[in-house]
C-alpha cells in the first residue's frame, strides 16, 4: 500500500476560550463567582476588583485608550457602569429598596460543638488526671448523634499509652458518668441505652415512667409499630397507660448530640429581587451579582514602554481582562432576563401564594427568551430570587403541568399546596385518605390520579391518613 495525501472537508463545533469562560461564569453561584474573580485578579495584574487598594483604575474602554496613549475624561468608569448595568434599565433600587440593612448585621459567633460542650463539663466534674484522660477518650469516640456505636474497643485502643492501661471496667464506669452530662444520653451504646438513661433521670413520680422503662427495655419494636393493644396485653397494663408511656417516650431525645450540628449554617445570598411598585412586579439584580471590575491603568501605561516579550504578555493579560468584563456583563444580562421572565410568568404566585403557581418548564422559557435550554439550566442552578414570600432558588418556579377539566393546566407545585391546605384543614379525628384528597381535587376541576396524590403527599413528607390518626 502506497502512502498518499487526501483532502477532506468536515464541520466541527469548537468553543472559543471566551465562550468557555462565559459558560463557566454563568453556572457559578454568587459566592463561587466572588472566589473565582479574586483568583483571576491575583493571577492577572491588569484586573482590579472594586474596593481593592491599588493605582487609579478605569474600565475596559479607558484602559484601551490609555494603552494607545489617549486620555479619558474623569468619571467615565461610573458612567460606563451606570449605562451598561442591566438592573438600572428596570429599577435602580437594587437591594437597597428593602428596609433590611444586611451590612449592619453582626456575624454569628462560631457555634459550640458537642465535644467542646462535654469537655467543659468534664473539666468541672472533679475528675482525677487518669479519669480525665479516659473521659476525653470517650468523648472523642462519639459520633454526631452522641452515640458510641462501636462500643468501648476504640476507647481502650486510644488509651494504650496510659499507665497502667485502662481496664474495661474503668472505661464503662466513666462512660456511665458521661451519659449523665448535658445532653443526657450521650455516650450511649444504642437507642435503648440512650432512652433508658433519660427516663432514669426523670422524677420517679412522673406518670407512666416505670411502664415506659419496661417498654424501652424490650418492646421498642412494638412501640414503633404503634401496636398499643399488643403492648398492653404483653405488659398486663391498661391500654391508656401504654399510650401515656408511649407519649412520654416520644418526648425523649433519641439523638442527643444532634443539637450540636457540626455543619455550619449556609446563608443564601439572593441574586435578584422582586418587588411590587406601581402595581407591577419589577426585578432588580443584587449589586453583588455583577462585581465591578476595572483595568489597572498603571500597568496599561507600561505596555508601550515595555520590552517586546513583556509587552506581548501584558497585551494578552489586557485582552483576558476585557473578555472577563464582557463575560460578566453577559452573565448579568442573562440572569436579569431569566429573572424577569420568571417573575412575569409567576406573578400570580407572588400575589396569591403557592396555590396560584403556574406550570413552567425550561424549554418554554428558553423558547421565549431565544436561548438554549442548557443556558436556562445553568442560570437557574444555585441562583436565588428574593420575594416578599421568601427567598427561592430559580428552579423552585419550574414544575410540570397537570390537565384540568376546562382544558387548561395546573402546576404540580400548586397541587401540592392544595393538598397541604386540605390536610391542614382536615378534621383530625377523620384524616383525609388519598382517595378522598383525589376526589376533592377532581371536584375542583383538577384531573389527577390517586397514585399521583400519594406521590405528592410523600414528597411533602405528610404521613398517611392512618399514621396521622394514630399520631393524635
Amino acid at each position: 500500500m502506497k502512502p498518499g495525501l487526501q483532502l477532506r472537508q468536515s464541520q466541527t463545533l469548537s468553543l472559543t476560550p471566551q465562550l468557555q469562560q462565559a459558560i463557566r461564569l454563568l453556572q457559578l453561584s454568587q459566592l463561587e463567582l466572588q472566589t473565582e474573580l479574586r483568583e483571576l485578579a491575583e493571577a492577572n495584574p491588569l484586573i482590579e476588583l472594586d474596593g481593592m487598594d491599588g493605582p487609579e483604575t478605569g474600565d475596559g474602554e479607558r484602559a484601551e485608550a490609555a494603552a494607545d496613549g489617549d486620555a479619558s475624561p474623569e468619571g467615565a468608569d461610573e458612567e460606563y457602569w451606570d449605562e451598561h448595568s442591566p438592573q438600572v434599565a428596570e429599577w435602580t433600587g437594587g437591594s437597597r429598596g428593602f428596609d433590611d440593612d444586611d451590612s449592619s448585621e453582626q456575624q454569628d459567633a462560631a457555634p459550640e460543638g458537642l465535644r467542646e460542650h462535654l469537655l467543659w463539663q468534664a473539666n468541672l466534674s472533679g475528675f482525677s488526671a487518669r479519669e480525665q484522660a479516659i473521659a476525653t477518650a470517650i468523648i472523642d469516640a462519639l459520633d454526631d448523634d452522641g452515640y458510641m456505636r462501636e462500643g468501648l474497643d476504640p476507647v481502650l485502643a486510644a488509651l494504650r499509652t496510659l499507665e497502667p492501661p485502662a481496664t474495661p471496667e474503668e472505661a464503662e464506669g466513666l462512660r456511665l458518668r458521661v451519659q449523665h452530662f448535658d445532653p443526657t444520653g450521650v455516650a450511649s451504646l444504642d437507642l435503648c441505652d440512650c432512652l433508658s438513661v433519660q427516663l432514669q433521670q426523670l422524677d420517679p413520680a412522673t406518670e407512666c415512667r416505670d411502664l415506659a422503662r419496661e417498654i424501652v427495655a424490650g418492646d421498642l419494636d412494638l412501640l414503633a409499630r404503634r401496636d398499643f393493644g399488643k403492648l398492653a396485653r404483653k405488659l398486663n397494663a391498661p391500654e391508656d397507660d401504654v399510650i401515656g408511656a408511649a407519649t412520654l417516650i416520644r418526648a425523649l431525645n433519641p439523638r442527643p448530640g444532634s443539637a450540636f450540628d457540626p455543619t455550619p449554617a449556609e446563608y443564601v445570598a439572593p441574586d435578584a429581587y422582586a418587588v411590587k411598585a406601581g402595581g407591577r412586579w419589577r426585578v432588580s439584580l443584587s449589586p453583588d451579582c455583577q462585581p465591578r471590575l476595572a483595568i489597572n491603568q498603571h500597568y496599561c501605561s507600561l505596555i508601550a514602554r515595555a520590552q517586546r516579550s513583556d509587552a506581548t504578555w501584558m497585551r494578552g493579560q489586557l485582552q483576558e481582562a476585557r473578555w472577563l468584563i464582557k463575560s460578566l456583563e453577559a452573565r448579568a444580562d442573562t440572569l436579569f432576563k431569566v429573572a424577569q421572565a420568571i417573575v412575569r410568568t409567576q406573578s400570580a404566585f407572588l400575589d396569591f401564594g403557592p396555590e396560584a403557581m403556574k406550570p413552567l418548564v425550561m424549554r418554554e422559557l428558553a423558547e421565549e427568551l431565544g436561548m438554549h435550554e442548557s443556558t436556562i439550566s445553568r442560570v437557574t442552578t444555585r441562583k436565588y430570587l428574593h420575594t416578599p414570600r421568601g427567598t427561592f432558588e430559580f428552579k423552585h418556579f419550574f414544575s410540570s403541568s397537570v390537565a384540568t377539566e376546562d382544558g387548561g393546566s395546573a402546576s404540580a407545585t400548586a397541587i401540592q399546596a392544595m393538598i397541604r391546605k386540605l390536610v391542614d384543614e382536615e378534621d383530625t379525628r377523620k384524616p383525609l385518605s388519598d382517595q378522598t384528597l383525589t376526589a376533592e381535587l377532581n371536584r375542583r376541576g383538577i384531573r389527577v390520579a390517586r397514585r399521583t396524590v400519594a406521590k405528592y403527599r410523600e414528597q411533602m413528607r405528610i404521613p398517611s391518613s392512618g399514621e396521622r390518626l394514630r399520631a393524635q
